[in-house]
């Protein structure tokens, strides 16, 4: 009937209904923020991560629900994304963060929020629209992320990027 059954005992089988996430999201990077942004979205029900990095290495524990990837070039990766994920890209690279926008960019995302200063969004518009991305799609990317009044410590951003991101399924 397209509705989630109750928990039940029919004929003597157990039915519960499967909740799938309704959300994807996609984490670049294994560094000390996405550690936190990860460790603080995972438990969230609605939410299917893609946590994104160079190095097997650079995981810790990966927690359930969520899917690490390992990639040389991660920015190959983008192709494998849903043209309706939310991004996060926080990698140790300014060059692979650019490259990941700019792929991005030309793939389709729900969202893309970029870690970063307001000196770096700066540098990244010029040059992804030297690119030839133009500026209102551009102007999609949500640079910094988190809310910079929390402070720069990777739980402060966690706990910003997951009320941004909290505050956008209710407005959904």
């Amino acid at each position: 009937r397209g509705q989630m059954p109750a928990a039940q005992i029919t004929q003597g089988w157990f039915i519960e209904g499967f909740h799938a996430p309704r959300r994807q999201v996609w984490v670049w990077g294994a560094g000390h923020v996405g550690r936190a942004i990860v460790a603080t979205l995972a438990p969230l029900p609605d939410l299917h991560l893609t946590w994104v990095d160079t190095d097997a290495d650079r995981f810790p524990p990966v927690p359930a629900g969520v899917t690490p990837l390992v990639a040389a070039n991660p920015a190959l990766l983008v192709p494998e994304a849903p043209a309706t994920a939310e991004h996060l890209i926080l990698t140790f690279s300014h060059a692979l963060d650019l490259d990941l926008c700019h792929r991005l960019l030309g793939h389709g995302f729900a969202t893309l929020g970029l870690i970063g200063s307001a000196s770096k969004w700066a540098r990244f518009r010029s040059r992804l629209i030297g690119l030839g991305h133009p500026p209102d799609r551009v102007g999609r990317i949500i640079c910094p992320i988190g809310d910079p009044a929390l402070g720069k410590h990777p739980q402060a951003i966690a706990i910003g990027v997951a009320g941004a991101l909290l505050n956008r399924t209710k407005d959904q």
